[in-house]
Parts: C-alpha cells; sequence; structure tokens
C-alpha cells in the first residue's frame, strides 16, 4: 500500500513538472514573440528617426555619451532651392508633384552625402544640408562646393528621366556660406532631431535667392571662397544688398571643379 502512495505522489510530482515546463515553454514562446515585436517596432523608431538625424548622432544617442549636446560649430551651410516650382504645382495633379520631388530629394540627397554632406531639412522644394557639423572637417568648404558640383550633375541627369516621362524640367539655386552655428539634438519627448540655428543659415538662404538676381545656379560666400583652391573655377560676381545685412554680400559664382589642374596654377578669375 505505501508503495502505491509513493507511486501515486510521484506520479503526481512528474505530472506538475510536466504541466510546469509546459507553462515555461509557453510563456518562453510568449516572450519570444513580444521580444521580435519590440525589435521590429525598434527598428522602424530606428528607421523613421533616421529621416530626422544622421545614423551617426543616433548611434551616440543610444550610447547616451552626449556627443551631440548643443554647442557652437563652424559648420558650412548649403541652402537650395527650386526655382519656379510652386507656379508649376498649379498645374498638376498632387501625386504626380509628390513623385517628382521625390525623386529629387533622393538625387540630390544621394550627391551630397557623397561629399560628407547631412541634409538636416527639407521645406517644401528647399534642401538645407550641413557640412562639419557632426564633427570637425577642415576640408567642409571644398566638400559642400563639389557636393553642389554634385548636384548640378544629378538634377541634369534627373531632368533627362522627367523629360522622358513628358514631364516638366526643374531648375535650382544654391547658396552657401560657412559660419558659427549652434548645432546640436533639439525638439521634445516626442520628436528631437540635429539642428543648426543662427545667421549663416539666413546668410545661406540671402546667398541662395541672390542667383534669381545674377541669372545663375550657384553661389558662394567669401568665407567658403577661402577654403578653395585653384582647382576650381570661380566668378567674381557684383557685390547686392540683402534684407537684414548693412553691408552688401559679395558671392562667387561657382563654374566647375577640374582635378588634374596643378594646384601651383592660379585658376581663381577674382580680385
Amino acid at each position: 500500500m505505501n508503495s502505491f502512495y509513493l507511486l501515486a505522489g510521484l506520479g503526481m510530482i512528474v505530472l506538475l513538472l510536466i504541466i510546469w515546463v509546459s507553462i515555461l515553454r509557453k510563456q518562453n514562446q510568449l516572450l519570444e514573440k513580444l521580444i521580435g515585436h519590440a525589435n521590429e517596432k525598434l527598428e522602424r523608431l530606428q528607421t523613421h528617426f533616421g529621416r530626422f538625424t544622421p545614423e551617426e548622432v543616433i548611434e551616440h544617442l543610444a550610447a547616451a555619451d552626449g556627443k551631440y549636446l548643443a554647442k557652437m560649430r563652424n559648420v558650412t551651410v548649403l541652402f537650395a532651392d527650386l526655382k519656379g516650382f510652386t507656379k508649376m504645382c498649379e498645374s498638376m495633379d498632387p501625386q504626380q508633384v509628390v513623385s517628382i520631388l521625390n525623386g529629387y530629394f533622393r538625387a540630390m540627397s544621394e550627391a551630397l552625402a557623397s561629399h560628407h554632406g547631412q541634409v538636416t531639412e527639407l521645406m517644401g522644394d528647399g534642401i538645407l544640408a550641413l557640412f562639419g557639423a557632426l564633427s570637425s572637417n577642415p576640408w567642409q568648404a571644398q566638400d559642400a562646393v563639389l557636393g553642389a558640383i554634385a548636384m548640378r550633375k544629378s538634377l541634369e541627369k534627373y531632368n533627362e528621366e522627367l523629360k522622358s516621362r513628358s514631364l516638366p524640367q526643374l531648375s535650382f539655386g544654391i547658396g552657401i556660406h560657412q559660419g558659427e552655428v549652434l548645432a546640436g539634438v533639439m525638439g521634445n519627448a516626442e520628436l528631437s532631431k540635429f539642428g543648426v540655428v543662427g545667421d549663416t543659415i539666413n546668410v545661406a538662404a540671402r546667398v541662395e535667392a541672390m542667383t534669381r538676381l545674377h541669372n545663375c545656379d550657384l553661389l558662394i560666400t567669401e568665407e567658403v571662397r577661402e577654403g578653395l583652391d585653384e582647382r576650381f573655377s570661380i566668378d567674381k560676381m557684383p557685390p547686392l544688398a540683402v534684407k537684414g545685412k548693412g553691408k552688401p554680400i559679395v558671392t562667387y559664382y561657382v563654374h566647375d571643379f577640374d582635378p588634374i589642374i596643378d594646384r601651383g596654377k592660379e585658376r581663381h578669375s577674382v580680385s
């Protein structure tokens, strides 16, 4: 009789163990599923956040090392804006407008990234890109101008595509200026991004507007010109007074860049 109760007790223990293991397995499967969903959400969050903040910044935010706390930085700012696009949109289907813009932004962002530029704002049909904002870059002026020249070539290629689709072609103006800005991660708990604040941005936007007055597509300021060498072919433009500035702004039109020119030969057509 004692053996019977002993065996019954052991059987009950084994049954309880089986039930317990089964419960643990189900809990483990549920936990794995929850972790999987959490990882998917995290990946989507990183993807969406990456649209507002450069990947390098995201990595440092995750590490909480404080590298991108707001501080003054010497940065080269590129501002680009499409000419006559708003009026063009009035006679086009909205979906068509979005398709054209998306293709344009994609082509321009790739051109800028190929020369170490970070696109930080897409404003209507405008683009704000920074050079030397994330880390010190002694060649930021050259990178910015090379990025703008790459944008010019990319736009020519994109216009060929638009023409083949019987769509209107685009033209832009680009202004580049270098100076001090307050740069860092800004925002609130709901939305944060890496951004810049300062008069340097306003000047870059003013210089872009001057491309319409000078009937050209790419202008730089004296501060940017000082960072270029003889491989860049540029022309000095007549000074123009702009809103908010006491003195007229001197700009230079950038023709092109020739990598094989001897640096010992002067090619700047400036005084």
